[in-house]
């Protein structure tokens, strides 16, 4: 199981070329890629775009690549003069009609778009077989990252459902003590209220009945108790970050359940207890591919 978050690097450099590649990624529901790089690899980006989806199947990606040719094989580079008097002629205008001193130099010219021809031009081609490897190896380093910290969420995680699985079995053991503890708190009320007059026992069972079937958890408890053996089965199981996403969703469900149902201070207790501990999982959960 992966994190959806990581960053990978790798670099080439020999006979003149020198070649970065760099991927960080954050959290997202699905696999949305950017990448800027040098306009002559454009024609490629498809190819990249694949080579990084081999890799990473759900998150926000993110690839920079910078290239740069040092071989003698480039083009020569040439002064369009004209474009270059262009400018300076708009320069000298803005100086009279502003009054301003024209302080425009040959160092400011050679800075103006189209003043400096480059014959030289990139073919991708010859480069994809270089770039692509170079881009594999920092999507491998990319995924030790992700592995490494989707470990310790994994850790995290199992050690809170373990927290989880504790509370529920503290609302197991409490629930079946709230119907008693009503029946008596009830009994004691009529008796109370009708001091010496004899009372019908059997409406007594029939609120008693009522309120247990009013307050009865059990149905919740059992799906909880199989979320988690799930959540346990599936946890490492590659690209399963969706799927332990709904069933936290279904976590949340039983434990509002629960705690709607709850006519106790410890239960309800435990009920908040539970939301917090999944709500932490939850989180989690949304950090893994």
């Amino acid at each position: 199981m992966y994190s959806m978050t990581g960053y990978g690097r790798a670099e080439y450099s020999e006979n003149g070329i020198d070649l970065t590649v760099e991927l960080k990624s954050v959290n997202n529901r699905n696999f949305d890629f950017n990448a800027k790089m040098p306009r002559a690899f454009i024609s490629i980006e498809d190819k990249i775009r694949k080579t990084v989806s081999e890799y990473i199947k759900r998150g926000k990606i993110e690839v920079y690549i910078n290239f740069s040719d040092h071989r003698e094989t480039r083009g020569a580079v040439s002064a369009d003069v004209g474009r270059a008097a262009e400018y300076y002629r708009a320069a000298e205008e803005i100086s009279k009609e502003l009054g301003l001193p024209n302080d425009c130099t040959v160092s400011y010219l050679l800075k103006c778009p189209d003043v400096i021809q480059d014959d030289f031009t990139l073919d991708a081609s010859e480069f994809e077989e270089i770039l692509i490897k170079t881009l594999n190896t920092a999507c491998e380093k990319f995924n030790c990252m992700r592995k490494l910290e989707g470990e310790k969420l994994i850790a995290d995680m199992l050690s809170r459902m373990d927290t989880i699985e504790d509370l529920a079995g503290k609302v197991a053991e409490r629930a079946p003590l709230v119907v008693a503890e009503y029946r008596e708190k009830l009994k004691a009320r009529i008796e109370e209220a009708l001091a010496d007059v004899k009372y019908d026992e059997t409406r007594l069972l029939n609120e008693v009945a009522f309120f247990t079937d009013k307050v009865n958890i059990d149905e919740e408890l059992t799906r909880l108790k199989s979320h988690i053996s799930q959540f346990r089965a599936i946890v490492n199981t590659a690209g399963a970050g969706k799927k332990l996403d709904f069933l936290m969703q279904e976590f949340n469900r039983e434990t509002n359940t629960i705690c709607s149902k709850s006519n106790d201070l410890q239960v309800t207790g435990y009920g908040l207890s539970l939301k917090n501990e999944i709500e932490k999982v939850r989180e989690q959960v949304q950090n893994l591919e």
